[in-house]
């Protein structure tokens, strides 16, 4: 009963498609990329000072 197939995947995508639309969803995308990046980091103890994080932004 938990299990996802695919027609199921599928019409979850095209919800997600129809809320967001297209343009929206690679936005999205980058920032769940980098808030798990954030955390990777958090959960190695790798912590940066406040203004690097303002130099990796500009690169």
């Amino acid at each position: 009963m938990g299990r996802l197939g695919m027609p199921e995947i599928i019409v979850i995508l095209v919800i997600v498609l129809l809320l967001f639309g297209g343009r929206k969803i690679p936005e999205l995308m980058k920032g769940l990329g980098s808030g798990i990046n954030e955390f990777k980091k958090a959960s190695k103890g790798e912590e940066q000072p406040a203004n690097s994080k303002k130099e990796e932004d500009k690169k």
